[in-house]
């Protein structure tokens, strides 16, 4: 979503690379720069303002003019601004309330993906040791509550559901059945409104006043552009938003009111939608955001991912053996399986420090389209040819490349991968060796 204002911030900062010391000229052309960015990307205008404000203040101190590093030391100061514009440095979660359950209403403008955002969320609190009850009072979109219970089936999660068609009453009842079940949290997915609706407003706090919610959500779409900044603000002063849910994280739009939403309401952005998955939901890390945007990396959220797709067993038994030679591309199918688990091909290496800036001219599409491929040709093969591809002729490369949909070239550049790898997995290995024995002698004269 972020990449062309990423780009552009990252291109202010390599215009600040090769100066010995850093001028206020220097620092005011690249906020001039850092200014355009920021509005081409459709952040709010008073949020711009405000922000460059509090980076020339800084940027122009001694400690930077003195610096070794200029480029390092505006950069430094770009992002910890950032960072407290999205909400600050401190991991934020959900609030609960001293009497359970904890009440999580979700409220936003029709289409947003209130829906969708309650069953995430309702995911993610499962899996961190959680029982949570979803109940929709959206009685005017049609089929909205039907919705909700379709997403509670399809990721096994509880659906309150009674016969009434009255927003207080359905809360009321839910709130009944939490309590005695013992759930611990109640999300309550609200009907779409717009913040000048007053009659649906005041719904909103008449469901606000019966459930004394620990949080209210605000569910913005990060695509909607400056309507969406305009609408949480009139949210926040009617019924006092706690937090919001960016969602579509994963969009093409150009992501200013993603970045003016939390610095305009006060409120800090909590999660995020990063695609239409359930598990495609994560808590929203200022920090980690501001490091992908300045082309800083993420390896936080990397570690995450891996720790996530990959198995530790497999994985160690994986090194086990290339140190012994014995990698197979049953084990090369595995890894490629797993490397797809963390997600878009793009977003994995977006979180890499440095390979931002390599990614521009890189086919992300055809990246993906060639993880594919390379997973099906090896499916093509037979138990036996995946353990040992040297036995692969003619005849049963072109038969893989049927079985596959692709080319005998496609198999063949595939063979020659594997075995440039094998090749530099068998140098590593003797190379280890080699430092063990080295090791040895070490100990030995100690």
């Amino acid at each position: 979503m972020f990449d062309a204002l990423s780009e552009k911030l990252q291109g202010v900062f390599r215009s600040l690379r090769g100066e010995g010391t850093i001028k206020e000229s220097h620092v005011d052309a690249a906020l001039r720069e850092i200014r355009l960015a920021m509005l081409e990307a459709d952040v709010h205008f008073k949020v711009v303002k405000d922000f460059l404000e509090r980076v020339r203040v800084r940027a122009v101190g001694q400690d930077v003019l003195k610096s070794l590093t200029p480029d390092q030391a505006v950069l430094r100061v770009v992002r910890d601004e950032m960072v407290e514009m999205l909400g600050g440095s401190a991991s934020v979660r959900l609030q609960r309330s001293s009497r359970l359950p904890s009440v999580v209403l979700m409220a936003g403008l029709q289409g947003s993906g209130k829906t969708t955002s309650t069953a995430k969320l309702a995911r993610w609190l499962v899996k961190g040791g959680h029982q949570p009850l979803m109940v929709s009072t959206d009685v005017y979109r049609p089929a909205a509550r039907e919705q909700l219970r379709t997403l509670g089936q399809q990721n096994s999660l509880k659906v309150f559901h009674p016969e009434t068609d009255k927003p207080a009453e359905i809360l009321k009842l839910a709130l009944q059945e939490s309590r005695s079940i013992g759930h611990d949290f109640l999300l309550v997915d609200t009907a779409g409104r717009l913040h000048i609706d007053d009659e649906l407003m005041a719904e909103l706090a008449e469901l606000k006043a019966i459930g004394e919610p620990s949080e209210i959500l605000y569910v913005a779409d990060a695509m909607t552009g400056q309507d969406a900044v305009r609408s949480a603000t009139e949210f926040h002063k009617r019924v006092g938003i706690t937090g919001v849910i960016l969602t579509k994280m994963d969009g093409d739009a150009r992501g200013g009111a993603a970045l003016s939403t939390a610095a305009v309401t006060g409120c800090p952005v909590k999660f995020a939608g990063t695609g239409e998955k359930a598990e495609a939901f994560e808590p929203f890390e200022p920090e980690r955001m501001v490091g992908r945007l300045l082309g800083m990396g993420d390896v936080l959220s990397l570690i995450e991912k891996a720790e996530e797709s990959f198995d530790r067993d497999k994985a160690e038994e994986t090194f086990r053996k290339m140190q012994r030679n014995e990698f197979t591309l049953e084990d090369f199918r595995d890894q490629l399986v797993q490397l797809r688990k963390m997600g878009p091909l793009d977003q994995v290496l977006s979180m890499i420090p440095g390979m931002s800036s390599q990614m521009k001219n890189v086919d992300m599409e055809q990246g993906e389209r060639e993880l594919k491929k390379q997973s099906a040709i090896i499916d093509s093969m037979t138990p036996r040819e995946r353990r040992s591809p040297e036995i692969l002729n003619g005849s049963r490369r072109k038969r893989i490349a049927k079985g596959s949909g692709t080319a005998v070239e496609d198999v063949n550049r595939l063979l020659k991968q594997f075995a440039q790898a094998r090749k530099m997995m068998k140098s590593l290995g003797a190379g280890s060796k080699a430092m063990q024995k080295l090791a040895s002698k070490f100990a030995h004269l100690r």
